[in-house]
């Protein structure tokens, strides 16, 4: 069967197929890049799963492949759960991490590391066209605190600054499997290669 990641990151395109074939999913993953002339989807949502389901929905509707759409972001309790679903583009239009960074510890200025709470969310939908009545949503959270200076070389995003007190390391210090063994993305994956199996066998 074949299905659709509603995606041109290539990372989590990667990421997906291993845990398809780790779970033994007869699924082909298709993307974006697949497809001749996909619509750009203009995510105006206001939370995780609205924006996956306006980018699952339309590219369902074009496909006509089951399609997988995720979501994800950083939420900081002292400003009121932002960045939220503007983590990316935080700073302005364009997407720049360094931008995004250096606005969150300007916004974080003078809050005490205690108070420094944030959490990491993924939330995946998955849609069969004709059928959005009947999508399945999962999510994932990881969380942690915001560093007053990033640590760590790997990694992307806010990773440099988010710090996971179970590991004494942030996102940026660890190993691909040790944040994938905890991130949000990881625990969302999770949850869907649960749920897929007898989320599909009603369409069968």
């Amino acid at each position: 069967m074949e299905v659709l990641f509603a995606t041109t990151n290539q990372g989590k395109v990667k990421e997906l197929r291993a845990a398809f074939k780790k779970a033994a999913l007869n699924l082909t993953v298709k993307t974006n890049a697949d497809l001749d002339r996909p619509p750009i989807v203009d995510e105006y949502g206001t939370t995780f799963e609205q924006n996956a389901k306006l980018k699952a929905h339309e590219l369902a509707d074009y496909s006509q492949l089951l399609t997988i759409a995720d979501d994800s972001g950083l939420m900081v309790d002292a400003l009121d759960g932002a960045p939220g679903v503007h983590s990316a583009r935080f700073a302005g239009p364009e997407h720049n991490d360094q931008k995004n960074n250096a606005k969150l510890l300007a916004e974080l200025g003078g809050v005490p590391l205690a108070k420094r709470t944030a959490r990491f969310n993924t939330t995946i939908v998955v849609s069969m066209p004709g059928h959005f009545e009947k999508d399945l949503v999962v999510s994932g959270q990881c969380e942690g605190l915001i560093l007053p200076a990033p640590e760590g070389e790997d990694g992307f995003g806010y990773d440099p600054l988010f710090y996971v007190p179970e590991k004494q390391k942030t996102f940026a210090e660890m190993t691909t499997a040790e944040k994938n063994s905890l991130s949000h993305r990881g625990k969302a994956l999770a949850n869907l290669l649960k749920c897929l199996p007898n989320w599909l066998a009603q369409f069968e």
